[in-house]
């Protein structure tokens, strides 16, 4: 018996409703582009978790979430750490390289 197969799209936002893995996913997305790449992988992790959801939960009205989340996003910092609080995600500044 074959395990029915499960496309990536559906794989993906299971993946990202763990807390863990959208860390992982959005620090890859910081790491390899630019704004660009990261406005995408959030809106990635925003889909996995119900936008609707976030949009009550962040006091942001849905038309305000999918505008922050476009591809000509441009999200201010309060809006981005209340998407990334009710993600369960925080944003965090690291030094390049550890300092001996």
């Amino acid at each position: 018996m074959t395990k029915p197969s499960v496309t990536y799209d559906v794989g993906l936002h299971e993946d990202l409703c763990d807390p863990v893995e959208a860390a992982a996913y959005l620090n890859a997305a910081l790491e390899d582009g630019g704004q660009d790449v990261f406005l995408m992988a959030l809106r990635d992790v925003a889909q996995a978790r119900g936008l609707t959801r976030l949009a009550r939960e962040t006091s942001l009205n849905r038309e305000n979430m999918y505008r922050i989340l476009s591809e000509e996003g441009n999200p201010q910092l309060s809006s981005l750490k209340a998407l990334l609080d009710s993600l369960e995600l925080k944003l965090c500044i690291e030094p390049r390289r550890a300092v001996a």
